[in-house]
């Protein structure tokens, strides 16, 4: 086949790649490796990164149906996700923000979009094992991703608080040895040096010490959110690992059914040909046998 730069400029051509490339991870997965492999020959220049194009194991291949064919539920789910991950760096910089209705709200939309992916791949005759089940979750669950949305060729892994990099938590007050927060300077009190805690009353130093175990408790509780959360993505990764591995397995074994069934195939071709060529065989004395009867019936 000619390569399509034989009949259009270079800005069509690009178009057209790029197209194609779409067009490639809409396929039923086991058409991918062929339909590349076709592209990057008529790609002319470009036929080198076409070739590179991976093909996506099945979770990754799951997604990207989502996003082509159940759009609404794929981009809920990126919306709800970016909008929470606004709320973490509102609260962590000292704003406002309501992290339990924005988890909530993500949760559902992951709800949604895992129930039209699992729904996309029993429709297309795709096996749904834990593993897969558990990797497509883990997947929508990092979207949005880096990866061109549709394109997906991995599996992905929920980050944990590297999502929130470079924001810079709000200061807390500061701490006054162990006795508590720095009590601000009331206007009676300028010239004169910070109050002494020692010298307020219960009802201060009570409020004071609301605020120490107030504080203790929030630190706790970000202390367990942050472990609760590197562990998930911990397990996440495991979680790819493992699919990358069993999808290494799944290749491994198409390929040896391949090579098997091209064995096959050599096989039964030799078997033809040794059948005929006995066959000649036997043609060939059967006509001398004639032959020689021929020549002493003379």
């Amino acid at each position: 086949m000619p390569s399509v730069s034989l009949w259009l400029d270079k800005s069509d051509v690009a178009k057209h790649i790029d197209e194609q490339i779409d067009r490639l991870y809409t396929l039923p997965l086991d058409e991918f490796t062929a339909a590349r492999n076709a592209l990057a020959k008529e790609a002319g220049r470009e036929g080198g990164a076409v070739k590179r194009l991976a093909k996506p194991p099945l979770a990754a291949w799951a997604v990207n149906q989502l996003y082509w064919d159940r759009r609404p539920e794929y981009q809920s789910l990126v919306d709800a996700a970016e909008r929470m991950r606004k709320t973490h760096k509102a609260v962590i910089e000292g704003r406002k923000g309501d992290l339990r209705a924005a988890g909530r709200e993500h949760e559902l939309a992951l709800e949604k979009a895992l129930k039209a992916t699992v729904e996309l791949l029993t429709g297309r005759g795709q096996p749904i094992t834990d593993a897969v089940r558990h990797a497509v979750l883990n997947t929508l669950r990092a979207l949005p991703a880096d990866d061109t949305p549709g394109r997906l060729s991995r599996a992905l892994a929920p980050g944990g608080f590297e999502m929130l990099a470079g924001v810079v938590p709000k200061k807390g007050p500061r701490v006054r040895g162990s006795v508590g927060p720095k009590v601000q300077e009331s206007e009676s009190s300028k010239g004169r040096g910070p109050r002494d805690l020692r010298t307020q009353g219960p009802t201060d130093l009570k409020a004071h010490r609301d605020r120490e175990a107030a504080e203790r408790a929030v630190r706790d509780a970000e202390h367990r959110a942050r472990r609760a959360e590197f562990e998930a993505a911990r397990a996440a990764r495991e979680a790819t690992k493992a699919e990358k591995r069993a999808a290494e397995a799944r290749d491994g074994l198409e390929r040896a059914r391949e090579e098997s069934s091209a064995a096959d195939r050599d096989a039964a071709a030799a078997v033809r040909e040794r059948e005929t060529a006995e066959r000649k065989s036997r043609d060939a004395e059967s006509a001398l046998e004639t032959t020689r009867k021929r020549l002493e019936n003379r």
